[in-house]
């Protein structure tokens, strides 16, 4: 970017001065006041010669720690400004970070002189309340003259990004209530390295001796060896409602970002648990790799212009939605024709329903016939205002012999969820 050059207060301030000085003493006939005008007049132009490619010489750098943080949490950004010439001072400089609306004011700082080769060090926070992926920067530096006259501002370097990824809270893992969680979950042998299974085997030169299983070796008369197995995984399927016109609401407290909240606070709980999961929207499906992935797909999920929900249904009527243990669906406000798609989506795993209630529903009787259709079709409706409300619901959703139903209440309040009854 070429530099912008601007006159100070008192460079203006002088060129005005100057120009009245050098007209009165044209009209009085005064040299001496004629010489004092052309002095100020001459001031500025001068001191703008002074900063001369003084803006080029100005280098920088910036490091964010951490470069990737959930919503609400600090980053620390460090911005290092230097003059790169062995023998030119820059006589006085001030920096502004370029942020995002959202990541709140831009910094200012001023840096002073900087003498040759001279560096500093300027640090700030920031606290992004929404995820999403934020450029931070270019840096505007601007150069002042030694007298004050004349400032040239230039943009240098280019964006840091900064990656915000949705808030997680810790869930129940599936299976906790019944106690089959851990050493007690189903476990199915198969072939590879794994947990140790009595069933033996005969010794292959390279075996461990000690998974020698002594009793069939006695039994059998020559070594017998356990054979490998790994707990059998489970199969989850995820479905997260994007559709702009199902949410409501702006910012942190919008609908969107509770669902968004929520799927990431269960994908990453399913994930940690051993599942293989499949995360989808209705436009398509999301990467499910690891937890960190996760994150980083619902970071910048946007909203669609989808007007139905159905891409996602079929997804979910699909052979492995079917199959899946678990099955949550995460949606914001649904027509009459999604919800009834939705409730005659089958399988032997349980399924969950998470309705936001701050979303687009028309009405509360609108919300309170979905939740009564939903649960008529075995799904186990949970209504949540905000993801940190999640955990004790979660937890009797997926306790056996529990289910959760809601009680009639406006979906559009600002902070009356839904009560979760046996």
């Amino acid at each position: 970017m070429r530099p912008h050059r601007t006159l100070t207060a008192r460079g203006g301030l002088m060129l005005f001065f100057g120009a009245v000085a050098l007209v009165c003493g044209f009209v009085v006939g005064q040299r001496e006041l004629v010489g004092v005008g052309l002095f100020l007049l001459l001031v500025p132009p001068l001191s703008a010669l002074t900063i001369l490619g003084a803006t080029d010489r100005v280098v920088h750098s910036r490091a964010l720690r951490p470069y990737r943080v959930p919503a609400g949490t600090d980053t620390r950004v460090l911005v290092r400004v230097g003059n790169s010439s062995p023998t030119w001072p820059v006589s006085w400089v001030r920096i502004e970070d370029t942020l995002p609306v959202r990541l709140g004011y831009e910094p200012r700082y001023t840096v002073g002189h900087l003498a040759p080769r001279a560096v500093r060090d300027v640090t700030y926070l920031v606290r992004p309340a929404v995820r999403g992926r934020y450029p931070v920067g270019p840096l505007r530096v601007s150069v002042v003259d030694p007298l004050g006259c004349v400032r040239v501002t230039r943009r240098v370097g280019a964006p840091t990004p900064l990656l915000v990824t949705p808030p997680v809270v810790p869930l129940a893992t599936l299976g906790a209530a019944d106690g089959s969680q851990g050493e007690n979950s189903p476990r199915r042998s198969v072939t590879g390295a794994g947990e140790q299974d009595p069933i033996p085997r005969e010794y292959r030169y390279g075996d461990e001796l000690r998974r020698v299983h002594w009793r069939s070796t006695a039994k059998h008369g020559e070594l017998m060896v356990r054979r490998d197995e790994q707990h059998w995984r489970e199969h989850s399927t995820l479905l997260l409602d994007t559709r702009y016109a199902a949410h409501s609401g702006e910012g942190p407290w919008s609908s969107l970002e509770t669902a968004v909240g929520v799927a990431a606070s269960v994908a990453v709980n399913l994930l940690d648990s051993g599942h293989e999961l499949r995360l989808h929207t209705e436009r398509g499906q999301l990467h499910t790799e690891n937890a960190s992935g996760v994150l980083d797909g619902l970071a910048t999920v946007e909203s669609s212009e989808a007007d139905s929900l159905y891409g996602g249904i079929s997804t979910l009527e699909g052979a492995r939605g079917s199959s899946s243990s678990l099955v949550v669906a995460i949606l914001g406000a649904l027509s009459p024709e999604d919800a009834s798609a939705l409730s005659r989506v089958r399988g032997s795993g349980l399924h969950v329903a998470v309705l936001c209630v701050r979303a687009a529903w028309a009405s509360p009787e609108d919300a309170q016939r979905i939740a009564d259709l939903l649960t008529a079709n075995g799904w186990r409706v949970v209504p949540v205002t905000d993801p940190a409300e999640l955990p004790p619901l979660w937890l009797r959703a997926i306790s056996p012999g529990t289910s959760v139903t809601p009680a009639p209440v406006a979906p559009t309040g600002p902070s009356a969820p839904w009560e979760g009854s046996r």
